[in-house]
């Protein structure tokens, strides 16, 4: 059973950056993606990007287009978001996730526990 474990959040101030590492315990596939979900106090689990394994593509929702990178290290099993130009409503617990590509994240999905990234104004 795949395993995954997030780390970096912290405590940023508007401006500024943050890499979250999502660390996987069984490598990774090449027909499986690798997404990154955010969730703010109070209110339901927003996608922030997903990478596609078998091409290296990404995408990305629109409130993190141009200022969030998701980038892969192979060697170490690691997926990262690197967070430029944060704003206080990027806060939340950010959540890395794999799923096989093209299925439902509902169902068949391997969750990370969480990281926390508060960004202050």
């Amino acid at each position: 059973q795949e395993q995954l474990v997030e780390s970096g959040g912290g405590l940023v101030q508007a401006g500024g950056s943050l890499r979250l590492s999502c660390v996987t315990s069984g490598g990774t596939f090449s027909n499986y993606v690798m997404g990154w979900f955010r969730q703010a106090p109070g209110k339901e689990r927003d996608f922030v990007g997903v990478f596609r394994f078998s091409d290296g593509s990404t995408y990305y929702a629109d409130s993190v287009k141009g200022r969030f990178t998701i980038s892969r290290d192979n060697a170490k099993n690691t997926v990262y978001l690197r967070m430029n130009s944060l704003q206080p409503t990027d806060t939340g617990v950010y959540y890395c996730a794999t799923k096989p590509d093209g299925s439902s994240w509902s169902s068949g999905t391997y969750w990370g526990q969480g990281t926390q990234v508060t960004v202050s104004s």
